[in-house]
């Protein structure tokens, strides 16, 4: 596990934070003190985001998080996540049952989204033709603007928290190149097989985010016995970011049940 980074902290039941594409583990700074007084609380930054290396060969993320926790000799685990990292943990959750013992997501379902909102596709593809030509200034800021959801501008965001997304999306973004090899191995079948999961979960859902971000989530949890859903109020793709407190308060409540 050399080539990536965690952060490891607190001890008692093991809770994972997955962070959301292009972004790292710094997302998570205002959960990683309100619950390592009695989680051990684990945030990497997955490969090839933040300060973990790039990928030099075919692999899968939640592969990764398996071979984190077995290093680290822990789990079963919770694992929280948001966007990319809501997809990792039901991945891991489908492929390694064993070391996961409840899953949170926020603004995804699985690794196999599927996207019919037209803000959201408008906005993905301008993010994805500047990441083609290789302008990062555009990237990042058509990124930044999947914070808002479909109603709001950044200009609604509290600056604090745009500019926090910013720094992380340009330090990831920087690390990668238009054209690079892309390493990253999907795990199929997701949609099919998430009734098999039979640990808790929860989803939390950011009340203005995309009806497609939303609507994943609430079809996973749908889908799986003991499957929960709860909203925060005002928050767009990262209610843990806006609204922390609110967002802390749910996950707690949550894990005060397990």
């Amino acid at each position: 596990m050399k080539d990536l980074f965690w952060l490891d902290t607190g001890a008692g039941r093991p809770l994972v934070l997955l962070h959301g594409g292009f972004l790292d583990h710094a997302m998570w700074d205002d959960q990683v003190p309100a619950f390592a007084p009695h989680h051990r609380v684990i945030a990497p930054d997955a490969r090839g985001h933040g300060r973990s290396a790039n990928a030099t060969a075919p692999f899968r993320s939640a592969d990764d998080v398996a071979g984190l926790l077995r290093h680290l000799d822990t789990g079963p685990a919770v694992l929280v996540g948001v966007s990319m990292g809501a997809a990792t943990a039901v991945d891991t959750a489908l492929e390694h049952p064993e070391l996961v013992s409840a899953v949170v997501v926020s603004g995804a379902g699985t690794s196999e989204p599927y996207f019919a909102d037209p803000w959201l596709t408008r906005t993905q593809a301008a993010w994805h033709a500047a990441m083609a030509a290789g302008d990062l200034d555009a990237s990042v800021e058509a990124f930044t603007l999947l914070a808002t959801g479909p109603h709001r501008s950044l200009d609604d965001l509290d600056p604090e928290v745009v500019g926090r997304l910013r720094a992380m999306a340009r330090s990831t973004m920087s690390k990668h190149s238009a054209g690079e090899p892309n390493w990253l191995v999907p795990v199929t079948d997701t949609w099919a097989r998430i009734s098999k999961i039979d640990v808790p979960v929860l989803a939390v859902n950011g009340a203005i985010d995309s009806p497609d971000h939303i609507g994943m989530a609430e079809r996973l949890a749908a889908a799986v016995p003991g499957g929960s859903t709860a909203t925060v109020d005002g928050t767009g793709h990262y209610p843990n970011m806006e609204r922390p407190d609110a967002y802390n308060n749910v996950l707690a409540d949550f894990l005060r049940t397990l």
